[in-house]
């Protein structure tokens, strides 16, 4: 694999629990419509907050593109079943030249307190380790985040350690907690 390649997306959607990675379609606007009212999510990424049907469909657009232009593997975490669209997870390679990628997800506010999110990092955890040069994924949350800590730590995530003024988010140097994954650890437990 040369500079800038990334593997291929899988030919097998990931599927842990109740929930299937799979890539976005236009028809996932309504969650997306759904997670762009949440107050925070607009702050860590591209989605608009209260975003308008066009705003949508271009961060659909967006989150297909991620893999095309080699950024990684933007996926719609949807139910097994009905194939509704619940949230959106990530898995970042900028840094697989090194063995690292970096995880990160969001639910729609509808779908949360449910253990979705942990299904769907599980099984983005596991598609990584397909990933022959992949050893390590790592996440970053905020302090306060007590929801998506107790969703790193049930996919089988350890706490490494505080990471201050890491991160802007919203205009403000923000605090990470650092967890992480390896591939040792997990294969073995």
């Amino acid at each position: 694999m040369g500079a800038g390649e990334i593997p291929p997306w899988p030919t097998n959607a990931p599927v842990y629990g109740s929930v299937r990675l799979r890539k976005f379609e236009d028809h996932d606007v309504s969650m997306a419509l759904d997670l762009a009212k949440d107050p925070y999510v607009p702050t860590i990424g591209t989605l608009p907050s209260h975003a308008t049907m066009d705003e949508v469909l271009d961060w659909v657009q967006r989150q297909r593109q991620r893999h095309v232009d080699g950024f990684g593997f933007s996926s719609a975490v949807a139910d097994l079943v009905t194939d509704r669209a619940l949230g959106g997870i990530g898995l970042w390679v900028a840094e697989l030249s090194e063995g690292r990628a970096t995880a990160g997800y969001s639910l729609a506010p509808r779908e949360r307190g449910k253990r979705i999110a942990a299904a769907a990092l599980t099984a983005l955890t596991e598609f990584a380790w397909t990933i022959p040069q992949l050893y390590r994924v790592e996440l970053y949350i905020e302090p306060w985040n007590t929801a998506s800590i107790r969703v790193a730590e049930r996919a089988g995530y350890l706490r490494e350690g505080l990471l201050r003024s890491h991160q802007e988010i919203g205009g403000l140097r923000r605090d990470m907690l650092l967890y992480a994954a390896i591939r040792e650890s997990w294969e073995t437990s």
